[in-house]
This record gives structure tokens, C-alpha cells and sequence, in this order.
């Protein structure tokens, strides 16, 4: 639970009052996580040294886990921590081990580079290039639509306490999504392993999220389907792109399957069971196993 105080005596946090930002309210969520119960001072200005050696004092005082500093703490990268990224560096280890995760080393190194560096990033003005004709909605501007809106009666440590919730709701699913990440990664690995060098396609016993581990193994550097079992039933049959960050494909579905399904589908392709396939032409859907061998035999059969 997090409370504000208003005094520094009361308080087992202390950071700073006015305009919040991504990287404290992330790390006031994850101090909650921690800790259980934060109560937060927020203020314009502090003296660590009159600050208990039990308070931690964040984004604010020059301190340990302040960066405003000019011999502020950077990366291997070059990027400058914020707050958040200094707290997951000391406790977020110890923080995984309390909830009994394993693969404590590959959980921590990947929520920090999926999450962390990137609000890091932001707050040291390191931002992302987007080249989109709309405005894309980073997480450090989502958290910036907390603070009081101009002629409203939002109250300003209301605000902060809203946006710490969405950001534990958002800390927390990260680590399940890592951890669910970082278990598939090792099974996908192993599954390559075992593989011809010259398979075309690779078919999964169980959906894994195996795009960025396939894309870097050399193993897989000829697949060019990968097919699993749909949540929507059946089987899906997704091509694999030529980068994780492209949407260029190895190979596209036939042009001619574009957006059919059933019947249209099944008479265009002359293979019984195929249900859909998607206008962009980068995945399709087969009623059984048989199905998806067929599919598969027709797109890889001069390649």
C-alpha cells in the first residue's frame, strides 16, 4: 500500500512534489512491491544527510538513487539510469527472489531491458524515433497524463497515487511476461537445436513465443513457416519475418489466398481444411494437422 505523508519523519520514501514522470511512479510502484507498505514524502527539495539511513530517498536530493547529478551513473550503453533503473539495479534481484522466481539472472536482465532502460531513456531525453502519420503514445506519456489537467479539480497526490497504480498493474504483468518469455525462449532453443539446418518450416506441440529466438539462431536461418495450435482452434501457420523489427517476410502466402476463408479458400487452394487466410497474407488457420503438412508441402515444394 502507498501512502502520502506530510511530513519527512513519517515517511519510508521520499521523493519529489510537482510534475511526475514515468521513472518515480514506476519506482514508487516497485518500492510498493518491495517494501509493502511505502509512505511517501514528496517534496521540492531535500537534505539526504538529514534523512534517516532507513528512508530511501529517489529522483530527488543528489543522492544514491537520484540522477541530476553531473556524475550521475550510466549504463554500459551510455544511457544515464533514472530512478527506477538505479532501485531495479539494487533490490530488483532481490525483489524475484522473494517470490520465488528461478533464472533469476535472465528474469532480471530481461524486465530491464523490455522495461526499465527504456523509461531511463525517457527521462534522461533519450527518446525513440517514430516515423508514424499519427501520434504513437510512449509509457512516460501515458504517465504524464496523470498530472492535474489544466482547469480541472484534480488534486495533485491523488493523481501521483493513481498513476502508481497503473504502474505496479504494468511492473507486475512485465514479470509474468518476461518469466513466461524467458521459460519459452530455453524450450524454443532446445527445440532448434534439434533440428535439420535446412528445415523450411518448424512445427510447435504447443504455441511458444519463439519469433526473436528463431530469428537468432543459426539453425533457423532457412525456416520460412512455423506452425502451432490456435487458440481459436485448429491450427495457425505464420510466416517468419527477416528481422524482429521488419515487416518484410522470407515468404508470403499466395497472393491469390488473400483474405479468403472456408469454402473460397479450401476451392483456391485445392487443400481440404484451410480456413482463413489473412489479407496481408502472413498467416492462415487449418482445421487439423493434416491440413497444416499439406500447406506446408505446397509452399516449401521449390524452395
Amino acid at each position: 500500500m502507498v501512502k502520502i505523508v506530510q511530513r519527512k519523519e513519517d515517511a519510508n520514501c521520499i521523493t519529489h512534489n510537482g510534475t511526475m514522470h514515468a521513472d518515480e511512479v514506476f519506482a514508487t510502484a516497485f518500492l510498493e512491491m518491495y517494501l509493502g507498505d511505502v509512505r511517501v514524502f514528496r517534496t521540492s527539495s531535500i537534505d539526504v544527510n538529514t534523512v534517516s539511513e532507513n528512508t530511501l530517498v529517489y529522483d530527488i536530493g543528489r543522492g544514491k538513487y537520484d540522477h541530476h547529478q553531473l556524475d550521475a551513473v550510466k549504463r554500459e550503453n551510455g544511457i544515464l539510469y533514472s530512478s527506477i533503473g538505479l532501485l531495479w539495479r539494487d533490490f530488483g534481484k532481490d525483489y524475484l527472489r522473494k517470490c520465488d522466481f528461478s533464472n533469476i539472472d535472465d528474469l532480471f536482465l530481461g524486465i530491464d531491458k523490455d522495461l526499465i532502460e527504456g523509461i531511463d531513456a525517457d527521462d534522461n531525453g533519450v527518446f525513440p524515433k517514430i516515423d508514424a502519420p499519427y501520434k504513437v503514445r510512449t509509457l512516460p506519456s501515458i504517465i504524464k497524463i496523470f498530472n492535474p489537467s489544466f482547469d480541472s479539480d484534480e488534486v495533485e497526490d491523488e493523481q501521483f497515487l493513481r498513476a502508481v497504480v497503473l504502474a505496479k498493474m504494468i511492473l507486475e504483468e512485465e514479470i509474468l511476461y518476461i518469466n513466461g518469455k524467458v521459460i519459452s525462449d530455453k524450450k524454443v532453443f532446445d527445440i532448434l537445436d534439434e533440428i535439420d539446418e535446412n528445415s523450411k518450416y518448424l512445427i510447435l506441440d504447443e504455441y511458444l513465443p519463439y519469433e526473436e529466438v528463431l530469428l537468432n539462431h543459426e539453425k533457423a536461418k532457412n525456416i520460412l513457416f512455423v506452425a502451432f495450435p490456435s487458440n481459436r482452434g485448429g491450427y495457425a501457420i505464420k510466416t517468419v519475418p527477416k528481422a524482429i523489427d521488419d515487416h518484410a517476410v522470407r515468404m508470403d502466402f499466395p497472393m491469390e489466398w488473400a483474405g479468403l476463408q472456408n469454402y473460397e479458400l479450401e476451392e483456391k487452394s485445392g487443400i481440404p481444411g484451410l480456413r482463413f487466410c489473412h489479407s496481408g497474407r502472413f498467416i492462415v488457420n487449418c482445421e487439423n494437422l493434416d491440413s497444416v503438412y499439406q500447406v506446408l508441402s505446397f509452399m516449401c515444394k521449390d524452395v
